[in-house]
């Protein structure tokens, strides 16, 4: 495992943690460039049916390891290939099947919030803050990250967030819907959680579906289209249908089998 990362399966959920406490969990670019494998590597495990992104220590992370950025961003070349290491990660991140849920305390800034919004839900702790600052090191924040965070928050609060580089407390970001939900210190894990086995014990068949539609609305589509449709044919000629249909007219709750 590439250092700053650790990845762990606990049952069928796999929890991938920013290890650099003494950092603030800041990403390297070794960190960065292995997100997009570990994405890979759950979504092709049969055994896991979701994924849980958070930090070591006090904080979700402050954000990339600005230290690196003399070294590796300060050629029009190095940015690109840079940038091309994040770009994949938020790419992976967002295009899974299998949910992802980041699990936030502390700090949630920078590259941090920007791994946080391509997760699918967002669990903060009371006392968390959020914010992106490409603006304090003029930098422009890439189109598909920017796009990501339009769609969830809109673009007023975008450009508050961008163009001001601000940070707003948890309270602020659950108001404006950057966040799912904020829980009382010490429940943030119990929480999030208890959410994570919620959906397992969903149609996976229908989870990952939605999914796949829920991204190509995301990206712009505004109309349905051959793949969509074939998974919603896939879907209903399925074990989880079936299985679906039957517990609810039994009353009792679905024992779905497809992983």
């Amino acid at each position: 495992m590439t250092d700053g990362l650790e990845f762990v399966r606990d049952g069928e959920i796999a929890r991938l943690t920013f290890s650099r406490p003494e950092k603030m969990n800041a990403i390297t670019h070794g960190m960065w460039s292995a997100i997009e494998e570990i994405v890979t590597e759950v979504e092709a495990d049969s055994g896991l049916t979701a994924l849980i992104i958070t930090g070591a220590g006090a904080n979700f992370s402050a954000g990339a390891d600005i230290s690196e950025f003399r070294d590796l961003r300060s050629s029009a070349e190095g940015a690109a290939t840079y940038d091309k290491a994040v770009h994949a990660a938020v790419a992976a991140l967002s295009g899974m099947r299998k949910p992802s849920i980041a699990m936030i305390q502390g700090n949630c800034i920078g590259g941090g919030c920007q791994v946080a919004v391509a997760c699918d839900f967002r669990f903060a702790e009371e006392g968390s803050r959020f914010g992106i600052t490409p603006a304090k090191l003029g930098i422009v924040y890439d189109f598909i990250s920017t796009r990501q965070l339009v769609s969830l928050v809109g673009p007023a609060h975008a450009r508050y967030f961008l163009l001001s580089g601000q940070l707003v407390d948890s309270a602020r970001a659950r108001e404006i819907g950057l966040v799912n939900d904020v829980v009382a210190s010490g429940t943030l894990e119990e929480s999030t959680m208890n959410f994570a086995a919620t959906l397992n014990s969903r149609s996976q068949a229908s989870i990952r579906g939605m999914n796949r539609i829920i991204e190509k609305i995301q990206a712009g589509q505004s109309d349905s289209d051959e793949e969509i449709e074939q998974i919603r044919l896939d879907a209903i000629h399925g074990e989880d249908y079936a299985e679906g249909v039957a517990a609810f007219l039994e009353r009792r709750a679905p024992r779905f089998t497809y992983r």
